[in-house]
């Protein structure tokens, strides 16, 4: 069989593939699938599942790679992402890496196709199949839930320059799965902004993510008597991350619809 990613090529199933993955939450993926022992490589951002990826050397950043080092470990496939990897270096990886498997997942039951991508390519399909009745069923709990009030939260992932999130990224809609929304600050995905009475008018609340910015509780608490609006420091991981963590991720939500 074939498979398709986020850009359409196609790729055949490779039961002997040699990995590289540039993408930390498709690597925790990869791992549950049972695909640990042909992962040859990954990057330093690439923590879960901690005990298992020790064993499997570090080839630098998302975004800044040891070619050389990759080269060396001579994956037969490498997995990315469009919005953490540059296109020049994976460009420049695909120069020796035969086949290069691009994901794009931009909203929660994207992980569906997500997971049957990698279980497709890497021969994993039932583990794929199982993983994704894991994730109906924690998606039926999320959804029966009672709608609560309509929100516009301002979600925060830095500062020194501030940054924010646009509507057209997987963490806004993970918010939107419990009717929160995000201010419409243009067309970039993580746009710059500057705090303005006119602002905090348009918005409810403030979501502070532990990452990429640690922001901390003690951040959370000067920030609101600062704005005077409520903020909430939100777990980035779950809000952010795909892949496996996104079963987490769901009933992280309905926590968060809870509060």
């Amino acid at each position: 069989m074939e498979y398709t990613d986020a850009l359409g090529t196609t790729h055949r199933a490779d039961p002997d593939a040699r990995i590289v993955s540039l993408v930390p939450s498709i690597t925790e993926l990869l791992c549950d699938l049972g695909l640990a022992a042909q992962l040859v490589g990954r990057t330093g951002f690439c923590i879960h599942p901690a005990e298992v990826v020790r064993a499997i050397p570090k080839v630098g950043g998302t975004k800044d790679v040891n070619v050389d080092k990759i080269r060396k470990l001579a994956p037969t496939h490498l997995v990315v992402n469009i919005d953490e990897n540059e296109k020049p270096t994976v460009e420049l990886l695909a120069e020796f890496i035969p086949n290069i498997v691009v994901t794009h997942p931009l909203r929660p039951r994207d992980n569906l196709d997500l997971a049957r991508l990698m279980g497709g390519v890497f021969c994993r399909e039932q583990a794929a199949a199982d993983w994704c009745a894991a994730f109906e069923a924690e998606y039926a709990l999320l959804r029966a839930m009672p709608p609560g009030r309509p929100q516009t939260m301002l979600y925060c992932i830095w500062q020194d320059p501030w940054m924010t999130i646009s509507r057209d990224t997987y963490i806004a809609r993970m918010l939107e799965e419990i009717g929160w929304s995000v201010p419409d600050l243009g067309e970039v995905r993580y746009p710059r902004f500057e705090w303005s009475p006119e602002l905090l008018a348009k918005v409810d609340g403030v979501l502070l993510s532990s990452e990429p910015y640690r922001f901390t509780e003690a951040h959370a608490d000067a920030l609101e008597k600062q704005i005077g609006k409520p903020v909430l420091l939100v777990d980035g991981e779950m809000m952010s991350w795909y892949g496996s963590r996104s079963l987490q991720g769901l009933r992280y939500l309905r926590e968060l619809a809870q509060r």
